[in-house]
């Protein structure tokens, strides 16, 4: 049989937690990398309407289609189906963007920084 080796090396509690502490936060770091690359769905919602089949079929080129929120309203911020924030409709570059104007928990509340 082969010979275990017994012996202990004494470390302080203090020591232990020190390194407990080190190795979790750096798995923690690299566990987020790991994410960085995931692809996510995001979408604004400018506004709804609701309308018949016969309305829809009508649509051409340049049909306006009236929304249920005013110009300059807030639009909402989705990220795969749930609601994270509220923003503001931007142009840049002849390009449009959201400007992020507040965040939104799980429950619908607005987030305080």
């Amino acid at each position: 049989m082969e010979n275990i080796n017994n012996e202990v090396e004494e470390m302080p509690v203090s020591k232990i937690a020190e390194s407990v502490a080190d190795k979790s936060a750096g798995s923690r770091s690299s566990n987020i990398e790991l994410l960085m690359d995931v692809s996510l769905k995001v979408t604004v919602e400018l506004g709804r309407t609701r309308m018949q089949l016969a309305r829809i079929i009508e649509l051409k080129h340049g049909s306006v289609v009236e929304l249920d929120r005013l110009a300059g309203d807030p639009v909402d911020v989705f990220v795969n189906d749930h609601m994270v924030a509220r923003g503001e409709v931007v142009v840049v570059d002849d390009k449009f963007g959201v400007r992020i104007i507040e965040m939104v928990s799980a429950n619908g509340e607005k987030v305080t920084p």
